[in-house]
C-alpha cells in the first residue's frame, strides 16, 4: 500500500524596497512584496512511503533471485541430456 503525502501550505514573503532621488531632490520610494506558496512535507508520511519502497525493492529483489534460480537448474537439467 502507498502512504498518502499530505501537504500541507506553508508561506514565504519577500519584500523589496527602492529609493530613487530625481534631479530636483525628489525622494520616492516603492516597495514590492512577493508572497510564494510552499508546500510543507508530511515526514511521517514521507518515512513510511520510504519503509515501503524499501519492502517492495526487497521483495522484488528476492523474486529475481528466485526466478533465476530456476532458470539455471533448468538450463543445467537440459544440458545434461545424453
Amino acid at each position: 500500500m502507498l502512504a498518502v503525502l499530505i501537504l500541507a501550505a506553508a508561506c514565504n514573503q519577500k519584500s523589496e524596497t527602492r529609493t530613487t532621488v530625481d534631479s530636483t531632490g525628489t525622494t520616492q520610494t516603492k516597495t514590492t512584496t512577493v508572497t510564494a506558496t510552499v508546500p510543507a512535507i508530511d515526514t511521517t508520511a514521507t518515512a513510511e512511503a520510504k519503509r515501503e519502497a524499501k519492502a517492495a525493492v526487497k521483495d522484488a529483489a528476492h523474486a529475481t533471485g528466485t526466478a533465476l534460480e530456476k532458470a539455471g537448474k533448468e538450463i543445467q537439467k537440459r544440458s545434461k541430456r545424453p
